[in-house]
């Protein structure tokens, strides 16, 4: 079983402003959604320039986003282009300055409302009777923690996480890329009196 990467803190503000940046989003999530890419291939793919999207490439190079690759066969010497993975982690709001958090905010932002627009889109474009039709589950829940015990729960999802991540030649063909996301915030002050711990969960 693969080692799992070690978590890397990303406070650079130059390297978030990068990544903030709308269309460098989107381009990374092709990457990790459908693999390797050339500019052109991501420009067709999103309606991009391919001289912007080439510049775009070498910007979330610079910070480690995303990295050559070797080209596929058949393909030349066209410049290939991979998302790098790895345990990236944002400082904690608390150790944000006024400007690290206005960028943070706005990198937020872009993300969810992308995750929210590719979740509906894709439960749209999914016909009743593809198997993968199912695959939507998600979860909306109330548990009472402690901060100490918030940071352990968030810990125990990337070590799940990490359980079924597998080497390509381990992945079974039928196998699908899933996106994750898990996001946790606590309840307004005067809703913390409440005692019980309740959860809805629907498989799809």
């Amino acid at each position: 079983m693969p080692v799992p990467p070690a978590p890397v803190e990303l406070s650079d503000l130059a390297a978030l402003r990068v990544l903030g940046h709308p269309r460098r989003q989107r381009m990374l999530q092709h990457l990790t959604l459908h693999g390797p890419a050339t500019s052109a291939t991501l420009a067709r793919a999103l309606g991009l320039n391919t001289g912007s999207t080439s510049y775009h490439l070498r910007e979330l190079a610079r910070y480690g986003f995303v990295e050559e690759t070797a080209a596929a066969a058949g393909h030349g010497r066209e410049r290939w282009w991979r998302a790098v993975p790895g345990d990236l982690r944002f400082p904690p709001r608390s150790r944000q300055s006024a400007e690290l958090r206005h960028v943070m905010d706005e990198l937020n932002h872009h993300a969810y409302a992308a995750d929210l627009e590719l979740f509906e889109q894709l439960q749209l474009d999914t016909d009743e009777g593809d198997p993968w039709a199912d695959a939507f589950p998600y979860s909306r829940g109330t548990i009472r923690l402690t901060l100490p015990e918030l940071r352990e729960f968030f810990e125990e999802y990337i070590a799940l996480l990490n359980r079924y991540k597998r080497p390509e030649a381990d992945t079974l063909p039928e196998a699908r890329t899933v996106l994750t996301r898990l996001l946790a915030f606590p309840a307004p002050a005067d809703h913390n009196t409440r005692t019980d711990n309740r959860k809805e969960t629907r498989p799809s």
